[in-house]
């Protein structure tokens, strides 16, 4: 079991920058995937980017260049840097983990809300 719990989000004007943060109950060095999904309002949950346990990163098309997805092992922390904010960027943000076993446990936080607007 992993509560996650994000912080970060805000108000920024389009060409913006904030930092996410996500903070793990226990150890994430055990945890396979880490990683940032947003909902705008009226769509569906996307994925953002993820961090793999041993550093492989993915992120989708529209954030490329502009998000970087990175994880502290020791602080048990998830960060996700945004610079060059757009307005479709809006969303809220969470965070997610997934172990990988004998089933795959997917956990999220209850996440963050990121407005760009002018």
């Amino acid at each position: 079991q992993v509560q996650l719990v994000e912080s970060g989000g805000g108000l920024v004007q389009p060409g913006g920058s904030l930092r996410l943060s996500c903070a793990a109950s226990r150890s994430i060095s055990s945890i396979n995937i880490m990683g940032w999904y947003r909902q705008a309002p009226g769509k569906q949950r996307e994925l953002v980017a993820t961090m793999t346990s041993g550093g492989s990163t993915n992120c989708v098309d529209s954030v490329k260049g502009r998000f970087t997805i990175s994880r502290d092992n020791a602080k048990n922390m998830v960060y996700l840097q945004m610079d060059s904010l757009k307005l479709e960027d809006t969303a809220t943000y969470y965070c997610n983990a997934q172990v990988i076993g004998l089933a795959v446990k997917t956990y999220w936080g209850k996440g963050t809300l990121v407005t760009v607007s002018s």
